[in-house]
C-alpha cells in the first residue's frame, strides 16, 4: 500500500517533463494492478491546479481534460481515496506534536501524512523532499537512478 503524490501524477501527465516516461509507466502499471494504492482529494485537486495553470505547464490542460485524467484514475479498481475518519483530529494532533516545524506550504504535505497515518499507509511515491521531514513515512522517489520505485516492488 502506498500513496502517489501530486508531482508523480503531474509528471505522468506532462509530456514535456523529463520524468514523464518513468512516471507514466508507473501510473499505468499501478492502474493495471489490483494491488491497493491511494491518493487524497487534496492530491487530486492540487493535480488539477497544476496541470491547468499557465505558469506551471508549458501546455496547460483544459479543465475537462484534467478532470478526465482524474476520473480515469478514480475508476481504477485498486485505487482508493484516503479521507478523514472520526480519528482525524487526534491523528493530526499527534503529527503536529511529533513535528513542531510544520509551517506555511508544509501544511499541505502534513495533511497527506495525517491521512496516511490515519489509514495505516506508510509509503508515498513523490519527488517532494519535504516529505523526508516526516519520520513516520517512507518517501520514495521513483525517478532516481537505482532508487526504489519499481511497480513490481509494490505488488504485495
Amino acid at each position: 500500500m502506498f500513496v502517489v503524490d501530486t508531482n508523480i501524477l503531474v509528471y505522468a501527465a506532462d509530456e514535456d517533463s523529463p520524468f514523464h516516461a518513468r512516471c507514466r509507466e508507473l501510473v499505468e502499471a499501478w492502474r493495471a494492478s489490483s494491488s491497493a494504492w491511494y491518493v487524497t482529494w487534496g492530491i487530486c485537486y492540487e493535480f488539477l491546479r497544476v496541470v491547468t495553470h499557465q505558469r506551471a505547464m508549458r501546455r496547460p490542460w483544459r479543465s475537462s481534460t484534467a478532470w478526465s485524467f482524474v476520473g480515469a484514475l478514480l475508476a481504477t479498481p485498486g485505487l482508493g481515496v484516503l479521507i478523514p475518519t472520526a480519528r482525524h483530529a487526534d491523528v493530526a494532533a499527534e503529527v503536529m506534536a511529533e513535528h513542531g516545524h510544520i509551517t506555511g506550504n508544509l501544511w499541505h504535505d502534513a495533511s497527506t501524512v495525517v491521512l496516511m497515518r490515519e489509514h495505516g499507509v506508510g509509503r508515498i511515491y513523490t519527488r517532494d523532499t519535504d516529505f523526508h521531514r516526516f519520520t513516520m513515512i517512507e518517501p520514495l522517489d521513483p525517478t532516481l537512478p537505482g532508487g526504489r520505485g519499481s511497480a513490481l516492488s509494490d505488488r504485495r
